[in-house]
């Protein structure tokens, strides 16, 4: 009996590889599940969901990095649907479901994890259609904390062969950041957010560690920090356009924040990775 879903996968791969190839546009074509080339530890490798734009490559890339209760797949569809039609290849990461986590919301990320923005990174840049030189991570919540921690200068970033050209920080936790970053770095965060405080956020942004104390200047890039009033946690979500608690935290979905957020997004993306034509 034939593998439909192997043949599925190849002809996708053959699709992805070939820039010239003709699909369907951005914003209709559904998602490709694919499997990173690496195996983990677990029976099933990494995996994620693949967006590739209308137009020949080489092309600008995403990384997309979900937050502590997974939900990558909805990620996707908010904002690597978004972000393939403003002509970014896309790779929403599955974090979780390879490795058996539902969730990760009562305890930092799991350390199996803090290698996954790079790990998705090394499987990008080996696809032709993509140029390795311009690719961003981008993460949500204890994503984003993983999309700063990945670009901070130390052991992670220092170690990995490839490297990121840009880093944005969606509402992330923003303790325990060192804050000397190695590529442009944008932070969002909600000023009403009770998860992940601004206050943190803006100590980080402007040199100060999480006990008040400058770091030395010039160090690294600067941060850009925009603090959205009136915003909570996950003010991108229509799923919380009625406001939700989750561990005693508030969570509510911000249409005008939302657009606002993805104008700053779509601006810093541009200053960074160029557009698709560059």
């Amino acid at each position: 009996m034939t593998n439909v879903a192997g043949l599925a996968a190849l002809l996708a791969a053959l699709l992805f590889g070939s820039a010239g190839a003709t699909i369907a546009s951005a914003s209709d074509a559904p998602p490709v599940l694919v499997e990173f080339e690496s195996p983990l530890a677990s029976p099933q490798p990494l995996q994620g969901y693949l967006r590739r734009p209308d137009g020949a490559g080489p092309l600008p890339a995403v990384i997309l990095l979900h937050g502590c209760s997974g939900f990558w797949r909805q990620l996707d569809e908010r904002w690597g649907k978004r972000l393939a039609g403003w002509g970014y290849v896309t790779l929403t990461v599955d974090r979780f479901g390879p490795r058996g986590i539902t969730s990760s919301c009562t305890a930092g990320a799991p350390p199996a994890t803090v290698h996954d923005a790079y790990r998705a990174l090394s499987y990008l840049t080996r696809q032709p259609s993509i140029d390795p030189a311009r690719v961003a991570v981008i993460g949500f919540s204890q994503g984003a904390w993983l999309a700063l921690f990945s670009v901070e200068r130390g052991a992670i970033e220092r170690n990995a062969t490839e490297k990121f050209r840009s880093a944005v920080a969606f509402y992330p936790p923003c303790l325990g950041i060192n804050g000397n970053m190695t590529v442009p770095t944008l932070i969002l965060v909600g000023e009403l957010d009770d998860w992940t405080p601004a206050k943190e956020c803006r100590n980080l942004a402007e040199g100060r560690d999480d006990y008040g104390i400058s770091r030395q200047k010039d160090q690294g890039y600067p941060i850009e920090l925009i603090v959205y009033p009136g915003a909570y946690h996950d003010f991108d979500v229509p799923q919380y356009s009625t406001p939700a608690k989750l561990l005693g935290h508030h969570l509510e979905f911000n249409e005008t924040v939302r657009d606002q957020s993805a104008d700053a997004l779509r601006k810093f993306l541009y200053a960074t990775l160029g557009g698709p034509e560059k």
